[in-house]
């Protein structure tokens, strides 16, 4: 018998066997906040797009010292939804290089506490 678990949010979750999977644009030199605004705008869409959509999907800009990441956590490894080819069309109107890593797999849903 599968158990509701409890985020640290307190929300009570449900086990769903879902599969996950992450991969990430990286870009080399990193890049400024400041010219990742747009990017972040369009992530932060597309999260709460997801969400409302009920759809297992989930992006995060992380800016390092040494490289800047787009990662995403998804249900599927294809790297061909729209989203998808919507951040790539703004990477490229930026001027930004980048390479997409190869999907991983994470871990099934109700394995993790949050995204």
């Amino acid at each position: 018998m599968m158990m509701a678990k409890i985020r640290s949010d307190g929300e009570e979750t449900h086990p769903t066997g879902k599969t996950l999977w992450a991969y990430g644009y990286e870009m080399v030199p990193p890049h400024r906040e400041d010219l990742m605004t747009t990017v972040r705008g369009l992530l932060d869409r597309q999260n709460s797009e997801a969400k409302r959509e009920a759809r297992t999907w989930s992006a995060r800009l992380v800016t390092e010292p040494q490289v800047t990441h787009v990662l995403i956590v998804s249900a599927s490894p294809e790297g061909d939804q729209e989203i998808n080819r919507k951040l790539e069309a703004e990477l490229k109107a930026l001027g930004v290089g980048f390479v997409v890593t190869v999907p991983m797999l994470v871990a099934a849903e109700d394995q993790l506490e949050d995204l």
